[in-house]
């Protein structure tokens, strides 16, 4: 601890002090009540947002899945998505619901690995991808697949 460290501590706190006596005596000259600085504010349910996630929703989902297969299977309440192969079931739910707005039931994920692919004398790998199978509850939707 250097001799300026203990300056700087003095007047942090002495700052924190006079902010304080200020305050009370500006409520004693009005008489009213010394405002509180942390107001709790009730928060429902339903509105409430995954802490952090809403910005990192979008790079868990890649894409929705829209083949022959997502559409019928949209049909039964269940819908398919590209997701980060780096991802697990909670995640992908977490996700969900803070994107689409809609309780998932179970979420099944399938790991594929890259194919081998040849241009010309170069030859290479595509990347590896992640599918997620997403269950709804009867009557939810996700209005991706509309017009498909």
């Amino acid at each position: 601890m250097g001799i300026f460290n203990r300056f700087k501590t003095k007047s942090v706190d002495a700052g924190k002090k006079t902010e304080k006596a200020l305050v009370s005596k500006l409520a004693e000259e009005k008489k009213q009540p010394v405002p509180v600085s942390k107001e709790k504010i009730a928060v429902k349910k339903s509105d409430q947002v995954i802490k952090g996630l809403t910005k990192q929703a979008y790079r868990v989902l890649v894409k929705p899945l829209v083949t022959e297969k997502a559409s019928s299977l949209s049909a039964a309440g269940k819908y398919l998505f590209v997701v980060n192969p780096k991802m697990n079931k909670v995640e992908i739910k977490k996700a969900v619901r803070a994107i689409y707005k809609v309780e998932p039931i179970k979420i099944n994920i399938a790991n594929f690995s890259g194919k081998s692919v040849r241009y010309g004398r170069t030859a290479g790998k595509t990347k590896d991808w992640k599918k997620a199978v997403v269950t709804l509850k009867p009557g939810d939707k996700i209005e991706i697949y509309e017009g498909v």
